[in-house]
């Protein structure tokens, strides 16, 4: 009789396949089980009267009755700040007449304003008593329409 045409590799190969499709189907009943074990009820999430979720049902006795008009959307508006002069009143803190620019000390704000040659109406000084608009430049507040107060 001759010898079998399975040398030990295949064998081998073929024993490796049957194990690994054992445990695959051992891991596909497992999976079914858990399946059947969670139900719908294991998943439900509830909220409490403080907005804390929790596991169990809420107590009807704590519920609060809220009016639909109390309830109100969207973002609240801040404290509205009285809005300032349009025309400003300031000393220039700094300026510079070569490189053209400087800077104005607003007296109600006593913010630093940015201030350029172009906008000037007038020639300034440092420590003059200026008049000015306030404009947003690219890098923050900036003076226009600048001349000497009187």
């Amino acid at each position: 009789m001759g010898r079998s045409q399975e040398t030990f590799n295949k064998k081998d190969v073929k024993n490796k396949k049957e194990k690994k499709r054992k445990e695959k189907e051992k891991k596909r009943l497992a999976r079914k089980e858990i399946e059947k074990k969670s139900s719908l009820d294991d998943m439900i999430a509830y909220v409490d009267e403080n907005g804390m979720i929790s596991s169990t049902p809420p107590d009807p006795t704590k519920k609060k009755d809220i009016k639909l008009e109390d309830i109100k959307i969207g973002v609240p508006k801040g404290d509205t700040q009285p809005e300032l002069d349009p025309i400003r009143k300031g000393t220039v803190s700094f300026f510079n007449d070569s490189k053209g620019y400087g800077f104005i000390r607003d007296s109600e704000t006593k913010e630093s304003v940015f201030v350029h040659v172009n906008n000037v109406l007038e020639e300034i000084k440092e420590g003059n008593l200026v008049s000015f608009e306030v404009e947003m430049g690219k890098k923050g507040p900036s003076a226009i329409h600048v001349k000497l107060f009187k």
